[in-house]
């Protein structure tokens, strides 16, 4: 690395963190790639799991993702036959999401394919690294707000 242009920015934790969320990203995309998934689909899909029924407006706020970009997720992983858009019991002037079963079963061969793009990512660490490694992520993430 040292000989590598740009040492000092190379050496910093910031430029490294980069770097491997980039390679990790791209691990994922390609595992996702080969269930027909793209990223913000399968975030979408995991948090309809996880919230469901949940309202489109708090989905959007739940995953950070635009409202017309979600709108646009949403009519994709509906048209596969992997979400449904009901009016909410809650308040039925909104559309509440919930999974099909076809989009539990993608969900599961998903999460699997992303859990082995994550476990190639980590690979060079030993198992107790791995853990470390990732509550040290998470203090970071946390501290960031």
């Amino acid at each position: 690395m040292a000989d590598a242009p740009l040492p000092a920015i190379r050496s910093l934790p910031s430029w490294l963190l980069g770097r491997a969320a980039a390679r990790g990203r791209a691990l994922v995309a390609e595992a996702l790639a080969a269930e027909g998934m793209k990223m913000w689909h399968h975030v979408v899909l995991s948090a309809v799991r996880d919230l469901a029924p949940v309202a489109q407006a708090d989905l959007g706020r739940g995953v950070g993702l635009d409202p017309k970009d979600l709108v646009g997720v949403l009519d994709d992983l509906q048209a596969a036959g992997l979400v449904v858009r009901e009016p909410d019991p809650r308040d039925r002037r909104k559309n509440a999401v919930s999974l099909t079963g076809e989009g539990a079963r993608l969900l599961t061969r998903c999460e699997k394919a992303a859990r082995e793009a994550n476990d190639a990512l980590l690979a060079p660490l030993s198992a107790a690294e791995r853990e470390r490694f990732v509550e040290m992520l998470g203090r970071i993430h946390v501290a960031g707000g």
